[in-house]
């Protein structure tokens, strides 16, 4: 396994990170537990979940499969560094949301009880929330980091300025701030290039890319849907993402093959090369799922094979793969 530094803290983490999303909803608690043990003889040991993880949103369903797990025992605690989020609803009540003091100290109070842990290593801020200042968020982030709940603070789905905004906001209080951004980020959603990933290499803040894959869309879905799979690539984003860029995903499911690799490992070996990707999230069904994920770290991809990506998936910008302003100012 390769590690990094998450951001620019002194945490040591590993480049591939497992995501939960689906234990309960497609996963069963058995086979949940049988891949995260997987995933630790693996030498993973940045796991990452949410409290609204589950069946059905608020449940906190997969927090509590991953406590129970913690509770076998075996250092599975010790060994796992931990990242839950907290913003979306967790009930019908006006404070059972968001990022005010109230709802921070409630929710994370009850994902620690889901958990079965006393302190979680990296707790995120699901999305940004327009409405609560800074002050009090970063205030009642400061409490719990002094009751040692809390390692450190992260964001996900935030804007380029928000990550700035967030970040001054803690040097006024000579406070961390945030050392990592969940971002929606792969080869065919590129727009975390234009202001998120330079405004968090700024900060030195580590980039934690989710749906690496699109949907399933960049790991084979073509080959799959022959072989009557890839149930994922047909419905919803997926579906739409194939119908627009076919041609560009068969092209590039043909220039994996060249490669002798299998689509999806490729989709992963691109974000781990891209300037200021700590790891990007997997989630795995299955234990062979997580087994043949780590292929990935064994790709180099050259600089032939990465322009060729950048032609059949182009950065947003008219400029090519440029931030911004030069992305749409000149």
């Amino acid at each position: 396994m390769q590690y990094t530094h998450l951001g620019r803290s002194g945490l040591s983490v590993s480049r591939l990170v497992l995501g939960t999303m689906n234990f309960g909803p497609q996963t069963s608690e058995e086979d949940s537990h049988a891949i995260m043990d997987r995933a630790h003889a693996h030498g993973i040991n940045f796991f990452d979940t949410a409290n609204v993880y589950g069946i059905q949103p608020g449940d906190g369903v997969t927090e509590e499969i991953i406590g129970r797990w913690f509770a076998t025992g075996g250092d599975r605690r010790e060994k796992t560094v931990l990242a839950t989020k907290v913003y979306l609803p967790t009930g019908n009540g006006p404070n059972e949301s968001a990022l005010s003091a109230l709802h921070i100290r409630r929710a994370f109070e009850a994902s620690l009880k889901r958990l079965q842990t006393d302190y979680i290593d990296l707790f995120q801020m699901h999305h940004i929330d327009r409405n609560t200042p800074w002050e009090e968020i970063w205030e009642a982030f400061s409490v719990l980091r002094q009751q040692g709940k809390v390692l450190y603070f992260g964001s996900s789905n935030f804007a380029g300025w928000h990550i700035a905004q967030a970040q001054e906001a803690a040097r006024s209080r000579h406070f961390l701030g945030l050392v990592s951004e969940q971002s929606r980020y792969n080869l065919m959603t590129r727009w975390a290039e234009l202001e998120v990933l330079p405004a968090a290499r700024a900060y030195g803040v580590g980039v934690i890319p989710w749906g690496p894959l699109n949907g399933g869309v960049l790991g084979g879905v073509l080959r799959k849907l022959k072989e009557g799979g890839a149930y994922r690539g047909v419905s919803g984003h997926a579906a739409a993402a194939l119908a627009q860029h076919r041609e560009a995903i068969e092209a590039y499911e043909k220039l994996s093959a060249d490669l002798g690799e299998d689509p999806a490992h490729v989709g992963l070996a691109w974000l781990l090369a891209q300037d200021g990707v700590t790891g990007p999230i997997i989630g795995p069904r299955t234990t062979e799922q997580l087994d043949g994920s780590l292929r990935a770290l064994q790709i180099t991809l050259d600089d032939d094979t990465l322009a060729k990506l950048d032609q059949l998936f182009p950065s947003p910008a008219p400029n090519g793969a440029k931030p911004a302003p030069e992305a749409y100012a000149w």
